[in-house]
């Protein structure tokens, strides 16, 4: 099996602007996000259906730009602190507190 490529590994600056433009454009109330899981984690990838089955006791942690945001923080204003310059929020998950 290969390494799987990121995001922005996969798709060109042009094109994930493009995207991210559209998703938007669709979906005003909604903000365009891309989530993956930190390479070095044991949890599982997501599903196709973006689902996570984790096992009890198991802690999710979701960082952004190598930082874990406020949990009583709307999605929205974590967008716009956070966003990419190409219009997503690149969001990692994973079961440990620390990154890096």
């Amino acid at each position: 099996m290969g390494k799987i490529k990121s995001f922005k590994q996969e798709y060109s600056f042009d094109d994930r602007l493009e995207e991210s433009k559209n998703i938007i454009a669709k979906y005003p109330d909604r903000v365009p996000v891309v989530i993956e899981r930190y390479s070095r984690t044991d949890l599982p990838e997501m599903e196709k259906k973006n689902r996570l089955h984790l096992s009890p006791g198991k802690a999710l942690f979701v960082f952004v730009k190598n930082t874990l945001p406020q949990t009583a923080s709307c999605m929205d204003s974590v967008y716009e602190t956070y966003k990419d310059e190409d219009g997503f929020l690149y969001m990692c998950y994973s079961s440990e507190k620390t990154f890096g």
